[in-house]
């Protein structure tokens, strides 16, 4: 699965709107701080984020950017979908269903490219903001989670427009 850097940083932003849920409004340039984000990219995605009614904006000398919802109630996938757009790796599920219909030489291709899309999108769906902020602040959780990926040698997720660490 690609995801842009605009997707990342929208991802990283909420992460930490999530984390101080409840604390009042945050400004851009501290979640831009904070979060080694680019403060005037950041804007815009907050704009994108607001303008969708995820985020919601408070002016004065307390001003900044807060969720507008619970952190529970906020799936990752609602913040992809909004800026990467669809989750699907190889097409819409729709456009996988029709060619699953109509190309029955490479169906069983394109059925497991539809899998592989519904289970994407099935754990997405299924991920709050509030489940991933758990998980990143429990010593046990993280420690489990490494744990997990070396023995399942898991490989670390490409995100669209960056190079591994020490290959820049």
């Amino acid at each position: 699965m690609k995801i842009s850097q605009k997707g990342l940083y929208a991802l990283q932003a909420m992460m930490m709107l999530a984390r101080h849920y409840d604390q009042g409004a945050i400004r851009i340039r501290d979640i831009a701080y904070e979060e080694a984000l680019p403060e005037k990219f950041l804007e815009l995605i907050l704009l994108e984020l607001k303008n969708a009614r995820m985020v919601e904006s408070v002016r004065g000398a307390k001003g900044g950017y807060q969720l507008r919802r619970n952190p529970s109630d906020i799936r990752l996938s609602e913040i992809m979908r909004l800026i990467d757009g669809p989750l699907a790796p190889f097409g819409d599920a729709d456009q996988l269903r029709s060619l699953i219909d109509s190309d029955a030489e490479h169906r069983a291709l394109y059925q497991i490219f539809l899998d592989v899309r519904n289970a994407a999108a099935k754990i997405l769906d299924n991920t709050s903001l509030a489940d991933i902020i758990k998980v990143a602040e429990s010593p046990k959780g993280k420690k489990n989670h490494r744990k997990k990926e070396e023995e399942a040698g898991v490989l670390p997720m490409v995100v669209h427009g960056n190079r591994p660490r020490g290959q820049e």
